[in-house]
Order: C-alpha cells, then sequence, then structure tokens
C-alpha cells in the first residue's frame, strides 16, 4: 500500500464531496422536484470514469486490483430497499452524510455509528441472508475493444466540450480580469456538483491503484465482523477522508466551533437510525452506496445496478408519498 499518496486522494476525495455536496438523495430530489438529472448523470459518470480508468490501466499492463461480485435477487432488491430507506430516513446517504457534517450539521455524525450498528446486527442475526459471491469475472473486464475506445472518445468530448464551456462562461464573467483570475476563477468551478463527482471518482481509482478498492462503509462493516484487515492504515483513509471533508467545509466558512444550541435528540436519533437502515441494507447486498457507485458499477456486475436502483426507486417513492401527505 503506497501509504501517503492513498492520503491524499482519500483527503482529496473527501475536499469533493463536501465542495461538490455529493449526495444520492439530493440527486433523486433533484429529479423528482425538478425534473432534471444532473447530480445522477454526474454519479453515473464517476462510476464510467472509475471502470474505463480500471480497464485502460489493465491494458496497460498495471495490476489494479477488482473485488469479486455477488449474485443478483431478491436480497439486492431488499437491500437497495433499506439502503433508500435509510438514506431517506437519514436525508442523505453516505456521501451526503460526509457534506452534510462538514456543513456544521453535527447530527451527521451519528450516521457512520448507525451504520456500524446496522452491520453488527446483520452480522449477528441475519448473516445467512448475506449474498452469495458470483463465480464470474467482471462483466466490464469482458468489453470489446471497440467499446472501450468508444467509451473514451465520449469522455474526451465530454470533458472537452465542458472545459470550452466552463472556459467561455468565465471569460464573460471576468472578461476585464488577468488570465490569472480566470483561471483561478474556473478551478473554482471546478467543485460545483458534476465536475466535483468526477473529482470524486478519478481520486477513487487512484486510491484503488495504491490501497486496493476501499469505502468508509467497508471499513465500518469489517470493524463490525471483528475482522478488519489492515485496520490502521484504513483507518488513516477514513480519517483522511473525513479530514478533506472538514478542510472543504471550513475553506467555505461552514464550520462553527461552538454550538449555536443543542442540536434536538430527534435529530441525532434520525441519522443514528437511517446509518442503521442503510448498515443492514449494505450488508444484504452487499455493498453501501459509495462502494456500489465506485466499484460495482463500473466493473458492471448486476447486482450493483440493481441494487442502486432500487435505492434510487425507494427514495422516489417515499418523497412521493411525502408530497401526497402535505
Amino acid at each position: 500500500m503506497l501509504l501517503p499518496g492513498s492520503i491524499v486522494f482519500a483527503a482529496l476525495m473527501g475536499f469533493a464531496i463536501q465542495r461538490g455536496a455529493t449526495c444520492t438523495v439530493a440527486a433523486v430530489d433533484e429529479v423528482v422536484n425538478q425534473r432534471r438529472a444532473q447530480r445522477l448523470g454526474s454519479l453515473a459518470e464517476a462510476a464510467l470514469w472509475v471502470g474505463l480508468g480500471a480497464l485502460l490501466l489493465r491494458h496497460a499492463g498495471w495490476q489494479v486490483p477488482l473485488p469479486m461480485g455477488h449474485e443478483a435477487g431478491w436480497r439486492t432488491v431488499l437491500g437497495g430497499v433499506l439502503l433508500g430507506g435509510g438514506a431517506y430516513v437519514n436525508r442523505a446517504c453516505v456521501f451526503g452524510a460526509i457534506a452534510r457534517w462538514s456543513n456544521g450539521e453535527w447530527a451527521y455524525v451519528a450516521t457512520p455509528l448507525g451504520f456500524f450498528v446496522g452491520c453488527w446486527l446483520f452480522l449477528r442475526v441475519l448473516a445467512s441472508m448475506a449474498a452469495p459471491v458470483s463465480p464470474q469475472m467482471a462483466p466490464a473486464l469482458a468489453l470489446p475493444g471497440w467499446a472501450v475506445v468508444l467509451l473514451v472518445v465520449v469522455l474526451v468530448v465530454r470533458v472537452s466540450v465542458g472545459g470550452l464551456r466552463a472556459w467561455s462562461r468565465t471569460s464573460c464573467e471576468t472578461s476585464t480580469r488577468s488570465i490569472f483570475q480566470r483561471a483561478r476563477h474556473m478551478a473554482a468551478a471546478l467543485w460545483r456538483p458534476a465536475p466535483a463527482t468526477i473529482v470524486i471518482g478519478l481520486s477513487f481509482l487512484a486510491m484503488m491503484l495504491m490501497a486496493g478498492p476501499w469505502a468508509y462503509t467497508e471499513l465500518l462493516s469489517e470493524w463490525a465482523a471483528g475482522m478488519a484487515r489492515e485496520t490502521w492504515m484504513r483507518a488513516l483513509l477514513a480519517a483522511a477522508l473525513f479530514g478533506g471533508a472538514a478542510l472543504g467545509g471550513w475553506r467555505a466558512g461552514k464550520w462553527t466551533w461552538h454550538l449555536r444550541g443543542r442540536v434536538p435528540a430527534s435529530l441525532w436519533l434520525r441519522c443514528l437510525l437511517g446509518g442503521a437502515f442503510m448498515g443492514l441494507g449494505s450488508l444484504l447486498i452487499p455493498g453501501g452506496n459509495d462502494g456500489l457507485i465506485l466499484v460495482g458499477m463500473p466493473l458492471l456486475w448486476p447486482y450493483a445496478w440493481l441494487a442502486f436502483g432500487s435505492m434510487c426507486l425507494t427514495i422516489a417513492g417515499l418523497m412521493a408519498c411525502q408530497k401526497l401527505t402535505q
């Protein structure tokens, strides 16, 4: 494990999560209430960057560690429903909990704790329901060469067009400023939701090379099982992830070092309960939405896409029910 580099990219990933306000709940809310899918598309694009990057690196001779997949079935759907229900109760997925905690919403400290509790309960009560491991290799490895080339072209065009639009918009907004000021303004635009999500994907890809496929929810589930491997190293990566998010919140002026009044107990309970539901769902699938988006979906595992789809539909359904009852 290349620890120093992994820590840097983990911190960058946390910073991007905070600045981009990355969250599956926010993405689904955008679809339901604004009839737009920009955030959801960005999450899918992040998965594409990770998957395509891993394939290109393997073709170039790099040893990219890829995890085994799992069978898709009723467990996958039920796990996705629990994951979505937990995220809805929590009002943020595991990504969004980081973003909201780093914005000074202190109740979201309870979300990882709840996730741990949910994993602990599953392993001691429902362990026999765990999905079996798939004997097949990752479907992404079977993609023909022309498909990989086509995806590369699509991403190159996407980045080029996006970069030109951002530069044009920046030039119009800062026409009287120097080129260095324009570049600085454009760099600030990097932390908008769409590009920030891409930064998350690329940071994760770099961490995959250095430390293997890694997600902080995976660390919590391993702690719950009492069998975490390289625990202290992975804990350092988790600390760097949260530290990067905290830095993003501080730079944005959203950190307060004192509580402005007490946080209601109901908020702590909501985040704890939401985290617990997400923990249960993540082991039933298995995989939290961070692992699904950044590991399972890029490798085109059907269970990952089915679980994430079930999660999104559950969140959308609960939002629709809430609107009907208002």
